[in-house]
């Protein structure tokens, strides 16, 4: 997958070919295409349960700021990297048609 320029309003949701189980309080997952094992940590992991629901990343740095004492900017930074890698591993992709998602901004 070419890297994909990530904005604050775009909705991505999880591709659906995935394992993931609790560990200790952290998310892991095994990817069943690639065989690849991952773990997402806690919060990492807090962000793949947010993804249950196509979101952006202008609503996941909402909840997460909520959720945890972290300023807005550096958790948003954060969560486009995390986002990025997701991507590049093709663990989540973007929705493209954001009207047919179903998902509504909070």
């Amino acid at each position: 997958m070419k890297d994909l320029a990530i904005t604050p309003y775009q909705l991505f949701k999880k591709c659906d070919d995935g394992l993931v189980s609790d560990m200790d309080g952290e998310k892991v997952m095994l990817s069943i295409r690639s065989g690849k094992y991952y773990n997402f940590g806690q919060t990492g992991g807090r962000i793949w349960e947010l993804l249950d629901q196509p979101t952006t990343v202008h609503d996941l740095v909402s909840r997460l700021t909520e959720e945890y004492d972290v300023d807005r900017s550096v958790c948003e930074r954060h969560v486009m990297s995390f986002i990025g890698q997701l991507l590049r591993e093709e663990l989540v992709e973007p929705v493209h048609d954001q009207a047919a998602s179903g998902s509504e901004t909070e």
